[in-house]
């Protein structure tokens, strides 16, 4: 008996896991290139008076990634403001669908959403949305398993290849002359959709009529 109390404790204990490795994986992002204000001053978007209003120098030591980024973002929002400002107008005298609704059209959706017709069909809407922007993701932003926040190589900035119509054209005067007037108009169209909106707000009446 006294040669087992000679057998150290250990001998009873569970087996000591391995230490696991924290191996890291690396991945190699592309090489960023200095851009600043000098080379936005050659996008298209100068404004109608062809000079960069910048005044808060926001373009500043900005590499020419993220000057795409932010170009990326313009256009998005100038064509949803576009879109917004001609709908902000045209709902308060027309809208078939929902003809109970009426009020300023900021308001109009909190009618619209209080019906279970409303809340389908913004259902719908939301869908839209999603996947369109899936799409736009995928189209022109690089997988964030890869590189976040980086648009792909030889992509360009709200070239989603979405042209039904045809109206994208085919010289590159003529292409720039239309980015210019899509990213001027984006820009209107924002500022005028934020003071429609604030204007309803405030004075709790439509804009048409008043």
């Amino acid at each position: 008996m006294l040669h087992l109390a000679a057998i150290s404790p250990l001998a009873f204990h569970a087996p000591m896991p391995a230490a696991r490795s924290r191996a890291t994986m690396s991945v190699e992002l592309p090489a960023l290139t200095p851009g600043g204000s000098e080379y936005a001053k050659t996008m298209p978007g100068l404004g109608p008076f062809g000079f960069m209003f910048d005044p808060l120098g926001c373009t500043e030591g900005k590499t020419v990634e993220e000057l795409g980024l932010y170009r990326e973002a313009e256009l998005a929002h100038g064509r949803v403001a576009m879109m917004a400002s001609l709908g902000f107008l045209t709902q308060e005298a027309f809208h078939p669908i929902f003809p109970w609704v009426d009020g300023p059209a900021a308001r109009q959706l909190d009618q619209v959403l209080s019906t279970e017709n409303g809340l389908f069909g913004g259902t719908i809407l939301l869908s839209a949305i999603f996947f369109s922007e899936i799409f736009r993701a995928r189209t022109g932003w690089v997988e964030p398993e890869v590189a976040m926040r980086t648009l792909r190589e030889g992509y360009l900035p709200g070239d989603l290849g979405f042209d039904p119509l045809g109206l994208k054209p085919k010289d590159a005067s003529g292409f720039r002359t239309m980015q210019d007037k899509e990213l001027n108009n984006g820009r209107l169209a924002m500022i005028a959709v934020a003071g429609m909106c604030a204007q309803e707000l405030v004075t709790g009446a439509p804009i048409i009529g008043n």
